[in-house]
This record gives C-alpha cells, sequence and structure tokens, in this order.
C-alpha cells in the first residue's frame, strides 16, 4: 500500500508531573502523533513503532482507532519523568529505561510520500536508518531526540553530532527554541533557520511556545502566531501534534502559512486538557474562524 506519511518512533511510558498532577500514561511522538491524525483523515497513514509486550495495550488502542500500525519487537520501552513547572515551556526530564534502536532491517521498504522521525534519544535512529528513508521518500524529522544526552537516568541538551552529514538528507525539521539554540548557536530564530538551511534543509519549522512559530522555505520565512490558551492543562505532545497537523495539511497539498495556521490552532486544543489532540477538523476551523485578526494575536 501507498502512505501519504508514516511515522517512525517509539511508544513510550511516560510520568507527567505538572503543579497540578501527576499522570502516567503513553507517550512519545509516536503516540502523541498517530493519535492526532486519528481524528483526521488518517486512511493513508502508517505508524512504525517499537516497545516492549508490556506496553502492547497502547498500540491496541490505536488500532482501535482505525489506524495501521507495524510494531517492531523490543526487550523494553522507553520510560520518561516529564516535569513542568508553572511555565509550561520548561520541562525537566529524566530517562528510566530505553527501548531498542530502529534498523534497516527491521523497517524494510515502505511507500510513502514522507517519513516524520519521532526522535525520542540519539541512538534511536542511525544514520544508516536515515538515509535508507531518504531513498524512499521525504523525511521530516523532530530534532529533539539527536539533542539529548542521556547521563544515568538524567537528559541534558547537546549538539548533534552528525548534523552536517545528514542534515541533507532531512527535507522537514522541527525544532523548538532550546533546540535550535543547540542545534545552531543561536537564539534568534531567523538566524537559526537560514544556518539549518545552509546546512541543507529544505523546510526548516520552528516553534516558539506561546510566540508561535516560523517557518523558512524557498528563501522566505512565514511567521505563525499563536492561538491563545485561556489555561494551560499539559504541553506534553504539543509539539508532536503540531507536526502531525503540518504534515497532514502539507499532505493535502496546503501551502505553508495554511498549514502552520492549522497546527498552531491544533495546539491550543491540546493545551487545554492532558492526554493527546481528540478534537475534530471542524473543531480546528473554529479556532481559526474565531480567533482576533493575526497582528492582536502577536501582541
Amino acid at each position: 500500500m501507498s502512505y501519504n506519511i508514516c511515522c517512525l518512533g517509539h511508544i513510550t511510558l511516560d510520568k507527567i508531573v505538572t503543579p497540578h498532577h501527576t499522570v502516567y500514561m503513553p507517550g512519545g511522538t509516536a503516540f502523541y502523533f498517530a493519535h492526532a491524525l486519528a481524528n483526521l483523515d488518517h486512511s493513508r497513514f502508517l505508524l512504525v513503532t517499537s516497545l516492549a509486550e508490556s506496553e502492547m495495550k497502547a498500540v491496541d488502542d490505536i488500532r482501535t482507532r482505525g489506524l495501521e500500525v507495524k510494531v517492531l519487537p523490543s526487550r523494553k520501552s522507553v520510560y520518561f519523568e516529564n516535569i513542568y513547572g508553572e511555565n509550561s515551556n520548561n520541562r525537566t526530564q529524566r530517562v528510566l529505561d530505553k527501548a531498542d534502536p530502529f534498523t534497516v532491517e527491521g523497517i524494510g521498504h515502505i511507500d510513502s510520500r514522507i517519513f516524520h522521525l519521532g526522535t525520542l534519544l540519539a541512538d534511536d535512529f542511525s544514520p544508516e536508518v536515515i538515509r535508507h528513508l531518504a531513498s524512499m521518500g521525504r523525511v521530516s524529522v523532530d530534532a529533539q531526540g539527536f539533542l539529548r544526552k542521556v547521563e544515568g537516568e538524567h537528559v541534558s541538551a547537546t549538539d548533534w553530532d552528525d548534523k552536517l552529514e545528514l542534515l541533507p538528507y532531512i527535507d522537514i525539521l522541527k525544532a523548538n527554541e532550546h533546540e535550535m539554540l543547540s542545534l545552531t548557536g543561536s537564539s534568534d530564530p531567523h538566524e537559526a533557520a537560514l544556518r539549518l538551511a545552509a546546512w541543507g534543509v529544505h523546510e526548516v519549522v520552528l516553534t516558539l511556545g506561546d510566540q508561535g512559530s516560523a517557518i523558512y522555505a524557498d528563501g522566505r520565512f512565514h511567521e505563525i502566531p499563536a492561538y491563545p490558551v485561556e489555561k494551560v492543562i499539559d504541553a506534553t505532545g504539543c509539539g508532536d501534534t503540531y507536526m502531525a497537523g503540518y504534515l497532514y495539511k502539507r499532505g493535502q497539498g496546503a501551502g505553508i502559512d495554511e498549514a502552520g495556521t492549522f497546527a498552531a490552532a491544533m495546539c491550543t486544543l491540546k493545551l487545554k486538557h492532558s492526554g493527546p489532540f481528540d478534537g475534530s477538523e471542524a473543531d480546528v476551523r473554529r479556532i481559526i474562524e474565531n480567533a482576533p485578526a493575526p497582528a492582536d494575536r502577536l501582541q
């Protein structure tokens, strides 16, 4: 079968601690991305994940929503502890267990227009895997995992050692404001985006929390304002939700501004509750249609 989007990544066991509550639930890009797509048109979507048998219920739940899932067995699942402060843009993290990395042999041949890599840790996807996926379709990468250095159980920011070798294979790269600083040495989104483009990325997507997002492609910047949220309940998975919406619209042929606006509205709905995005495309459209003028949202 031919797919529009194939997302690859580990489903995790997450402990999420906020000032308001502590919950245990599945997580990871694979989990949040798949559940977001389940509420949109997912007829040509494939999830490739890897996890231990003890977490297979998360896969069963995704399949009951009508999504196709390919599971690569792993001896263990990734186990994260995410701790948020009052400012939801700030997170501290521990890794309590790791899963087996993805391999070229395990992935095999997949006919997909876009491959989205939900990296969680630096060794999830080897250079060989990235080159293999690039030979089959466009590659989209969430940079977060390549920038996570694990020492014991604690996670700290680091640079991506192979970035100059591998960025030319990546069509779309997503990074947040902290990740772009680790990648490029710049805290300025425009400067960071230009540097990443010079290193070979065709479409640079920088998510900037409540400041919106900046996208650079084909020599042009696109500034996407964030939509207001009355109360942020849980930001976990917000970046994954953004990329699910963005790639969904891009896969339909939407332009960058339309895709970024759709993704931003999905994030607004996601921030209002714990767990993955559970709205509909109609809900997203209502957020966009009822929003103040863009100039007001940027204040």
